[in-house]
């Protein structure tokens, strides 16, 4: 048998034992265990039932009816009308509606003076005042939309009636009241649902986080009881670190792609989440995204002398992370430097390229950019694997010394 194939047993051998070593590690640790299996499920699904309902709906809101004529009573009717605000309360006055404010009872006021059943009528501008809480964005986004809609519709059946009354006939009134009439078409998300909105990112962004965390854990274990060496047999120091990275990720690759078919496959069916991208183009990305994810954890991990590290240095970075991302936050919004920094981050190009895939139905060409910076990120973040471990492994054994025998060269 010559030398290389004696070689290549040897890797596909040691291959073989490395991937049997992190099975074992991982499913003796219940802690590895609840981060790396279970954990994607667990908060995929908490966070999906949270945003079931999808939009908010009944915002409750306070009128100040000063006027207290027909024309007001039939404004404050058409608040009730919509989906979005109800009318919880009647105040008399706005010392007591900004009590219900502040004491979250209403998250909206709306004010109509006096006079604005006169000025309605006499054709003269009628003023209402909105006061919405902008504290939180889902609230003001339905109460001022709900109400300026029903404000507009109302002045414009006014409109409308004082036209005929003047002896217009319909379709000019209708051509005074409403000059332009548009169509509204929400595309990928029709109903305009949260979860639709940010369940993609946040399951991307899952998918990184515990497999950094899990994968730190382990590595940090083997740090801490000095058992990378034992990974690398004696004898060999060249490519003696490439069949643990390998063996490693791909211990990995078959527990996440167990997970994520379950993810993206019942999960997003039985919570209704669009599911425009063809099969192949979406196991395709997910490939690659999870070879960097996995590639990332890996070399980071060899950071890690503890196994507590990893949770206290890696857990507080899953809110940046979804940020940097540019959905949380427009990218436009953020400094280029910033923005810059989370492309290190498989993160950053997952989360968009699968939006665009499985959200939008993109192809492989229209994701290329998102494919080939992943690849990018999976080599370097592989290179530097293979560096850390081989570090760890040096100075694991100048630490703990072995017998060196003919032809050993240590790892």
């Amino acid at each position: 048998m010559s030398r290389f194939t004696k070689q290549t047993a040897s890797y596909w051998k040691q291959l073989g034992s490395v991937v049997r070593n992190e099975f074992r590690t991982i499913f003796k640790d219940g802690g590895v265990m609840l981060i790396l299996i279970f954990a994607l499920i667990i908060y995929a699904t908490a966070y999906s039932l949270a945003y079931g309902s999808q939009v908010l709906r009944n915002v409750p809101i306070g009128v100040v009816d000063e006027c207290r004529t027909p024309p007001s009573r039939s404004l404050i009717d058409t608040f009730n009308a919509g989906p979005n605000t109800y009318v919880a309360y009647n105040p008399t006055s706005m010392e007591e509606a900004k009590e219900l404010f502040y004491g979250r009872k209403i998250y909206g006021v709306v004010y109509i003076p006096s006079d604005y059943g006169e000025k309605l009528y006499g054709g003269e501008q009628a003023n209402v005042a909105i006061y919405a809480d902008a504290s939180y964005f889902l609230m003001y986004r339905q109460v001022f939309q709900e109400v300026v809609t029903s404000i507009g519709k109302t002045g414009a059946m006014v409109e409308f009636q004082r036209l005929i009354a003047k002896g217009a006939n319909i379709p000019q009134a209708q051509a005074t009241t409403q000059p332009v009439i548009y169509q509204s078409h929400n595309l990928f998300n029709p109903y305009l649902g949260y979860g639709t909105f940010v369940m993609p990112a946040i399951i991307m962004v899952i998918i990184q986080q515990t497999m950094l965390i899990g994968i730190g854990m382990i590595g940090g274990t083997w740090r801490e009881f000095g058992l990378y060496r034992k990974l690398c047999p004696a004898g060999r120091r060249r490519m003696s670190t490439l069949p643990i990275v390998l063996g490693r990720g791909l211990v990995y690759a078959l527990i996440y792609a167990v997970t994520c078919t379950y993810i993206l496959g019942l999960h997003y069916r039985l919570f209704h989440f669009p599911m425009n991208g063809a099969t192949g183009v979406v196991m395709l990305f997910m490939a690659a995204y999870l070879a960097a994810c996995i590639a990332m954890g890996i070399a980071v991990s060899t950071l890690f002398r503890y196994r507590e590290n990893s949770l206290l240095l890696l857990l507080w970075t899953s809110i940046p992370v979804l940020m940097l991302s540019g959905v949380s936050y427009p990218r436009q919004g953020i400094p280029d430097w910033l923005f810059n920094l989370g492309q290190l981050f498989p993160s950053s190009h997952g989360v968009n390229g699968f939006i665009r895939i499985q959200t939008m139905g993109a192809s492989i060409p229209e994701v290329f950019a998102e494919i080939k910076w992943l690849i990018i990120l999976t080599v370097v973040y592989g290179g530097l694997a293979c560096i850390g471990i081989h570090q760890v492994i040096g100075r694991e054994q100048r630490e703990h010394p072995v017998r060196k025998e003919n032809g050993d060269e240590g790892c």
